[in-house]
């Protein structure tokens, strides 16, 4: 069953009040907010690569927040426990029972902040439910529900004290992007609200988890046609036979392009994805995917250079992709 056009209207109409609705917390950063969005209700997982204080915990409040969800926050640390993040299954004595004690990731908006400080014994953690929407502990597998999304947060990685995360972990995060600094007139707006110091205390909630979990599901049927996924496909084949790149795109990282521009079509009142749909966010799926030849990155080489011109050569469908 493919959306309909009336339903397309209605997601936009939504998810433009999400928008809103986050955007009283985090100022002037609505593209930011999209993207975020758009993570979410395609079942996916966001990497910030930001200097601290740019809000990226304000902005996972006040996520949580407008769909009535918990959130959580991980303050990755190099001592930082696998344990610590899953939870751990304790003897209790006077049932004589093992029970397992919930860790913070068990919550609709986990907030993983400085997630490259940890070891990658502790970043591991996270692959699984990243991946499957679960944990297993002692053989048991506990679920972590709908929706869930990990939000992290790393330094860049020329910062001392951090771990490069595994190419396993980044690829299993659907957008890396940043929030940078605000512009002027938010900053100026922000500080005059400077006594307030937790702005999303305030907001309303716009909808509920359930209603996000039937949204996510929504998106995903909307029309794609096959030159589209094509046209995805040779793409993600140009970056792996790039003599720049060691590893190209994978193909989670194909599935992700689809998931993340059925949602970023819906939003903007479409029921059909569009050729400019992939090209507009290929920058913040794609490219924290690759690998680069440690020759051609010494060179000058990066993968944004690489991926522009990807998208240079290879030819776009030209038909309307509509349903």
């Amino acid at each position: 069953m493919t959306m309909t056009a009336e339903q397309a209207s209605w997601f936009a109409g939504t998810f433009d009040k999400l928008v809103a609705n986050v955007g009283q917390a985090v100022l002037g950063k609505s593209q930011v907010v999209r993207l975020t969005l758009t993570a979410m209700l395609a079942e996916g997982h966001i990497l910030f690569e930001d200097a601290p204080g740019t809000g990226k915990t304000m902005l996972a409040r006040a996520l949580a927040a407008t769909v009535q969800g918990s959130n959580s926050r991980i303050q990755f640390t190099p001592d930082l426990l696998p344990s610590d993040v899953t939870g751990v299954t304790i003897y209790d004595q006077k049932t004589q029972k093992f029970e397992f004690h919930k860790g913070p990731i068990f919550a609709t908006i986990v907030l993983a902040d400085e997630i490259n400080r940890a070891s990658p014994k502790t970043q591991s953690a996270l692959l699984e439910v990243m991946e499957e929407s679960r944990v297993t502990v002692d053989g048991a597998s506990y679920e972590a529900g709908r929706p869930f999304m990990v939000l992290a947060t790393q330094n860049p990685i020329e910062q001392a004290g951090t771990y490069r995360l595994p190419e396993a972990q980044l690829d299993r995060f659907l957008i890396k992007t940043s929030i940078g600094y605000p512009d002027h007139a938010s900053t100026v707006q922000l500080l005059s609200g400077s006594g307030q110091r937790d702005r999303t205390s305030t907001l309303q909630a716009i909808i509920t988890t359930s209603a996000v979990a039937e949204m996510a599901d929504l998106a995903a049927t909307t029309h794609t046609d096959p030159a589209v996924l094509e046209y995805i496909s040779r793409l993600c084949e140009e970056t792996r036979n790039a003599p720049e790149t060691r590893l190209g795109v994978s193909v989670r990282g194909a599935i992700a392009m689809v998931r993340a521009v059925k949602v970023w079509a819906a939003s903007q009142g479409r029921n059909f994805v569009l050729p400019d749909d992939v090209k507009e966010l290929a920058p913040v799926v794609w490219t924290h995917r690759f690998v680069m030849d440690p020759e051609a990155e010494f060179a000058g080489a990066t993968p944004e250079v690489v991926l522009k011109r990807v998208l240079a050569d290879v030819a776009a469908p030209q038909q309307r992709a509509s349903a």
